[in-house]
C-alpha cells in the first residue's frame, strides 16, 4: 500500500487492522446485510458517478463475500471494488477470522508458526495454468513471526461448491496468551491477472494487524 493511500482504523474486540479507507465495510449479519449493502452502494454511487454502470456487478459481489464471512464466522470483512480508471471493476477482499487450532480428533494443535508452516502444504504448478501455493513465515511489526501462505489456488466457497481459481494470501497469527487460538487474516481476488499487484496490497495490510 503505497504512502500516499489513505487508511481508517478498523477496531474489533481484541484486534484492529488498517485498511485504505476507499474500501467497502458493511453489516454481514443475514437479517441486516441486504440493507447495509444497499444503502452503502447507494452512497458510493452518488459520490462516485462513474461507478454507477457497475452497481448491479458490485451488489452482487458484496452479497456473495458477506455470506461467506458470516458462514465462516469472520470477525471482519472489507472489500475493494474499484475500475481504477479502466472497464470492469477488480475486485477483492479481506476478512479476519479468531480460530481454535485444533485436530479433527479436538486435540490441540500448536500455535508456534514454524509447526504451523509445517502443517501446510505448498502446491507446485506444473504448467503456467496450474494452480500453485507457496508456504513462508513472515515478520509483522508488534505482532512477530506468522505462518502464511500465498499463491492461486482452486477453492469451493460454501455458497457455490464448485472449484473456483482466485488469488489468495493467508495469514495465521497466534493470539498472545492463548494456547490455540490465531487470527487467521485471509485476502482473496477472482482477478489473478494481478496477483502480484494483490499479495502486495494483501501483505501491506495484514502488516497492520494488532492486538488490542
Amino acid at each position: 500500500m503505497s504512502k500516499w493511500v489513505d487508511t481508517v482504523a478498523i477496531e474489533r474486540d481484541g484486534f484492529s487492522i488498517k485498511v485504505p479507507d476507499s474500501w467497502w465495510e458493511f453489516e454481514i449479519r443475514p437479517e441486516t446485510r441486504e440493507d447495509s449493502i444497499r444503502r452503502i452502494v447507494e452512497e458510493r454511487m452518488r459520490a462516485t458517478p462513474e461507478m454507477a454502470p457497475h452497481r448491479d456487478t458490485i451488489r452482487t459481489f458484496l452479497r456473495a463475500q458477506a455470506r461467506e464471512a458470516w458462514d465462516s464466522g469472520a470477525a471482519y470483512i472489507g472489500c475493494m471494488a474499484d475500475t481504477f480508471g479502466g472497464e470492469v471493476p477488480i475486485t477483492a477482499s479481506m476478512t479476519v477470522s479468531l480460530l481454535s487450532a485444533r485436530n479433527e480428533d479436538g486435540s490441540t494443535l500448536s500455535t508456534d508458526p514454524a509447526e504451523i508452516a509445517g502443517q501446510l502444504k505448498s502446491i507446485t504448478a506444473k504448467k503456467p495454468t496450474d494452480a500453485w501455493r507457496k508456504v513462508t513465515t513472515v515478520e509483522i511489526p508488534g505482532v512477530g513471526t506468522t505462518a502464511r501462505t500465498y499463491g492461486v489456488e482452486d477453492i469451493r466457497f460454501r455458497q457455490d461448491p464448485r472449484p473456483m481459481r482466485v488469488v489468495l494470501m493467508q495469514t495465521y497469527i497466534p493470539v498472545p496468551g492463548s494456547a490455540n487460538r490465531v487470527a487467521l487474516v485471509s485476502g482473496s481476488s477472482h482477478v489473478t491477472e494481478i496477483a502480484d499487484s494483490l499479495f502486495e496490497v494483501f501483505d501491506a495490510v495484514t502488516s497492520t494487524f494488532r492486538f488490542a
